[in-house]
């Protein structure tokens, strides 16, 4: 992958091993395309695809912002939509005649093998376009800069042969390379440099010398050339310090930009920057973000930050009274008005101005079509009617779109417009690494960056108690109103209202559950392991327990009937519930009825890290508890896992839960509505959820069966957009037959694994590594998370290969006993004095020996 950094020069990133846009592997094409989300509108993005086979992988690079791309010459004309974006790629400048104006890769160039003169009239004569060179391996890369810059052409070079560092011989000192390529027509040869922010405002004009260049890309910081001082370290003095983002040269070659992230203030006078204030969009930014760290008290913006459904009626208001708007001078000054609470939001939620318009510059690189149909109860508001899918099909095809200017190949056909598919892998054409690589869960962020914001929140409840408790509850759930953290049991009737058919279907799960977990029960232990020495285990429960029901983007009843149940059937002592409440303070009736019904002492209103703390340590109002049981994001389980880890907290948690993820195998006998189904009701829980389909030996029409049923049902469900980015990252992999699927599942660990296959129960014995099994069609997951009977409290991420999900068991202890007479310890007295000595542990030794002399009378 190259990506101009800056121009004249393409700087080839290093990426990791595999990662290589001319392979054209699923795996790789995965990884560019999440490179390209995130770094598209930051870099000038190019790739050489002349490896890549289908034509739907290369739009999807483009699609996902790559600036431009390289194909052989006879590709060219099934790009003919995308030009300025699309050139050859070829070893000889001969090799091409068409589709050259908008630039030309030369391949697997030999700099010592290049006559410049007669380059350079060839060029002349060919008129061709700008040229990228791409070098042999071996390469002499300051020979072949030169010979580069001779032919006026842009080389290609590996960022691993540059350095930032004066000393390292072995690699191109990058400063030396931008300053032979700048030209300056100063005495002192110095640059002139624009510095800009990252929407490209300017701040101000400075100067640059290859050294100050250097010490700026050495220390990611502004750093300047004084025509006084020398070396001018922007903010070293002042603390307005910056952030250096990226340099680029300007077509002319004789000026510079530094684009800059700006802490405090540029200029030395009051105002933005040496140019004057900002105006318009900006300014309104830069008031927001003062008023968010600092609103005057009553202020209205200050109650738009602290008052979210008034923010967000605002914009709807706004937006239709521009909608309604007739006049231009209607509509600008409709539009100031929802900009300004777009704006609003965006600030509140820590978005910047920057964040936005580089969401602009990604949709304007899109090239796939999409239908524009307005969603739901917009369309029906204006009277339209949306083209169904059929509908869209045609019109792609009469279309003159991108996607239908070449042939399909036979293995892979052009995606429908929007279309919810899952990524389709061969396990017969991949290594044992590159299927681990695919099947990799959703990236979370680091455990370093999560503690680092979990550590002082749960510092603070614990330090603070019900005061930080109610605080973290109002920044987040934005329950302002609340002023009790806990709400203690009895309950009253009035927050247990509910229909019937949700009580009737509330209790009939209850009973299963405590059918279920009641059957897990045991009996004592006892065994005599030799004569006069008896040893037994029996049972106690856990007597404080703190059960985290999740919000969310989900009420989650369920998950109180699975940790309420098997706690009540323990005989817990005390049970704690802790659920984030709604905005308005309350707490969902239905978690409330479960409390209830299982015996539960309080519900702890809050969410989150803060949650978990409080039942760690306990607060003024929130009981202690021994252990805490429940699923939640990423924030939860790293506060379970830290007090977990405090000794000064005295509490254990059930297991490390995460984002919920199912894995179906299914074979010929599979319905395909049933298997899209088990995956879409995974993908639903949250865009960082992950679904797998396993398919054995399945032909071409069958796997098409069940993607066509993943797309209809998909795009009929209400949280669609959850689920279009939870299938993003889940694959479908097909294998020869079961035992690969198996092998490749319990190196999975999936926390839901569904057998859709004719022989479903004989497949059991396989099954090494899963939270649950369901067995067979007429066995969705989905009765296991509510009424089955088994616990849906499962190890996600992989950990179902160490934990157990939550039982009966894992509210008990286990206490053990030895109950041993005179003639008991004659028998064993003997080997534990030898092994006590053996271990220099001579009180341990003597207790015994003590015991047996007195039996004699010593």
């Amino acid at each position: 992958m190259e990506t101009t950094l800056p121009l004249p020069f393409l700087i080839s990133v290093a990426v990791p091993p595999g990662l290589d846009s001319s392979e054209g592997c699923p795996g790789n094409l995965d990884k560019l395309l999440n490179y390209l989300d995130q770094h598209s509108s930051e870099f000038h993005t190019f790739f050489d695809v002349t490896g890549v086979e289908f034509q739907d992988d290369i739009i999807s690079l483009l699609d996902h912002g790559a600036r431009k791309i390289f194909v052989q010459p006879e590709r060219l004309a099934a790009f003919a939509d995308f030009k300025g974006r699309v050139a050859p790629a070829v070893t000889t400048p001969s090799n091409v005649s068409v589709g050259t104006e908008y630039g030309i890769l030369l391949k697997d160039f030999d700099h010592t093998k290049c006559d410049v003169a007669k380059f350079l009239e060839q060029s002349s004569a060919e008129k061709l376009p700008p040229t990228y060179i791409k070098p042999i391996q071996g390469t002499n890369f300051e020979h072949f800069v030169d010979v580069c810059s001779q032919i006026s052409a842009i080389p290609i070079l590996p960022s691993t042969g540059l350095t930032t560092d004066k000393e390292d011989q072995s690699k191109i000192f990058v400063s030396t390379m931008l300053s032979g390529a700048w030209i300056s027509d100063r005495p002192d040869k110095l640059m002139p440099t624009v510095v800009c922010d990252e929407r490209g405002i300017a701040l101000g004009l400075v100067y640059s010398s290859q050294e100050s260049v250097a010490e700026s890309l050495k220390t990611q910081t502004g750093v300047y050339q004084s025509r006084k001082r020398g070396l001018w370290y922007k903010g070293a003095t002042s603390g307005d310090t910056q952030e250096l983002v990226r340099v680029s040269l300007d077509c002319d070659n004789d000026a510079l930009k530094f684009v800059i992230k700006q802490k405090g203030k540029f200029c030395h006078l009051n105002q933005f920057g040496c140019f004057g204030d900002l105006r318009g969009i900006s300014k309104l930014e830069q008031t927001l973000v003062s008023r968010k760290e600092s609103a005057p008290e009553g202020s209205y913006t200050a109650r738009l930050f602290s008052d979210e459904k008034l923010l967000r009626a605002k914009i709807m208001e706004e937006a239709e009274e521009l909608c309604d708007a007739q006049t231009p001078e209607e509509i600008a000054f409709e539009a100031a008005d929802l900009i300004y609470f777009a704006l609003a939001k965006a600030v509140s939620k820590g978005a910047s101005l920057a964040d936005i318009e580089r969401n602009l510059d990604a949709k304007s690189l899109k090239v796939k079509r999409r239908t524009g149909n307005a969603k739901g109860k917009w369309a029906e508001k204006e009277g339209i009617t949306n083209e169904t899918v059929e509908e869209a099909k045609e019109t792609a095809k009469d279309s003159t779109s991108p996607l239908t200017s070449a042939p399909a190949t036979e293995a892979q056909t052009a995606p429908e417009v929007d279309r919810i598919t899952m990524k389709r892998l061969d396990a017969g054409n991949m290594g044992t690494a590159q299927v681990t690589e695919a099947l990799k869960r959703p990236s979370q962020k680091s455990a370093e960056v999560i503690m680092g914001i979990v550590h002082p929140i749960i510092n603070d409840v614990r330090q603070n108690g019900d005061k930080a408790l109610l605080s973290y509850t109002h920044k987040f759930e934005k329950a302002t109103s609340l002023t009790s953290p806990v709400l203690k049991a009895p309950f009253p009737q009035s927050l247990m209202n509910l229909p019937e058919e949700t009580i009737k279907a509330i209790d009939v799960s209850f009973e299963n559950i405590r059918k279920f977990h009641e059957a897990q029960q045991e009996e004592p232990l006892k065994v005599e392991t030799m004569p006069g020495v008896v040893c037994s285990r029996f049972s106690r429960p856990i007597e404080r327990v703190g059960l985290y029901v999740p919000g969310g983007t989900a009420v989650l009843p369920s998950t109180a009937l699975m940790l309420g149940v098997p706690a009540m059937v323990a005989g817990c002592q005390k049970i704690v519930i802790a659920s984030p409440p709604r905005s308005d303070g309350s707490i969902t009736p239905e978690i409330v009825y479960v409390a209830h019904k299982v015996g539960a002492e309080s519900i702890v209103l809050a969410g989150g890290a803060q949650a978990v703390a409080a039942l760690a340590y306990g607060t003024e109002s929130v009981t202690k508890v021994d252990k805490i049981y429940g699923p939640g994001n990423q924030f939860v389980t790293a506060g379970k896992m830290y007090v977990s880890n405090d000794t000064n907290a005295g509490v254990g948690i059930d297991m490390p839960a995460g984002p919920s993820e199912v894995l179906v195998i299914a074979d010929g006998a599979a319905n395909p509505a049933f298997v899209a189904s088990d995956l879409l009701s995974q993908a639903e829980h949250g865009v960082d959820s992950q679904v797998v389909l396993i398919a054995i030996d399945l032909e071409e029409q069958q796997l098409q069966a069940i993607e066509d049923e993943l797309h209809k049902q998909a795009m009929a469900l209400p949280r669609v957009d959850i689920v279009r980015g939870a299938i993003s990252h889940s694959v479908t992999i097909q294998v020869k037959d079961i035992d690969e699927a198996m092998v490749i599942s319990n190196d999975y660990a999936p926390e839901h694994l569904i057998l859709q296959l004719k022989d479903a129960e004989k497949v059991v014995d396989k099954v090494m590594n899963a939270g649950s099994v369901f067995i067979g069609q007429w066995t969705p997951e989905s009765v296991g998370d509510y009424s089955a009977g088994v616990n849906h409290s499962l190890p996600t991420y992989g950990y179902a290969k160490q934990y157990s999900g939550v039982n009966l068991g894992s509210f008990l202890k286990h206490i053990t006993s030895s109950n041993l007479t005179a003639d008991g310890l004659r028998n064993v007295g003997t080997a534990v004095m030898q092994l006590a000595k053996v271990e220099e542990l001579e009180a341990h030794r003597r207790a015994v020996e003590i015991r047996l002399s007195s039996m004699d009378g010593k």
